[in-house]
């Protein structure tokens, strides 16, 4: 009895391990996946910097006015990456066609955090300083700081990069999991140039 038992329990204990492994057939490039790796490979970029306000003759009357002067330190985050929905995957056979745009400015964000009553620095002579004033100055930093980071060839080639190894790491590692070996068609949406990767 105990040997029809023991058995019985090896033969269900085996079938449910076969149940168990993936067919390697099933397993496929997923164009859903690929997208959002792509979104997933966005850099954050950590500026710190000096905002300077200046408002000519704003109080006083005649020779006796006074420029409105003031500096702003300030801290925030560009964040630039990938627009998702501009990535076109095509998948034929093991030949993979991905268009891809070039990186933008996702997100720029000062931190408030780093705004406190040290981070302005208020001229001496200066007319007043109100918040209408700070609130401008602070308006003025975001737009700097975008301008400064679209102006970043440089970290706008790496966020792109980072998002082509990204995909190329996945389409490689999906291939030598099912035994294909993919080729990558790279086309560039900015100056349809091509490259081949294998």
């Amino acid at each position: 009895m105990k040997k029809i038992l023991i058995r019985f329990l090896t033969a269900i204990i085996g079938v449910s391990c076969v149940g168990c492994t993936k067919d390697k057939s099933d397993m496929g490039l997923d164009v859903s996946q690929m997208k959002s790796i792509c979104e997933l490979a966005t850099i954050e970029c950590y500026y710190h910097n000096v905002a300077k306000y200046k408002d000519d003759d704003v109080e006083g009357i005649l020779w006796w006015k006074k420029d409105r002067n003031f500096w702003m330190e300030y801290s925030g985050v560009v964040t630039v990456g990938i627009d998702i929905s501009q990535i076109d995957i095509d998948v034929h056979d093991e030949s993979v066609t991905i268009t891809i745009p070039p990186a933008e400015i996702l997100g720029v964000k000062v931190d408030e955090t780093s705004l406190t009553e040290d981070s302005f620095v208020i001229a001496e002579n200066s007319a007043k300083v109100e918040a209408e004033h700070q609130t401008e100055a602070f308006k003025d930093a975001q737009n700097d700081m975008e301008k400064e980071a679209k102006n970043n060839s440089t970290l706008l080639s790496s966020a792109q990069q980072r998002a082509q190894k990204l995909l190329t790491d996945y389409i490689d590692n999906i291939g030598k999991q099912t035994g294909k070996e993919y080729t990558i068609t790279w086309k560039y949406i900015d100056n349809s140039e091509n490259s081949n990767t294998e």
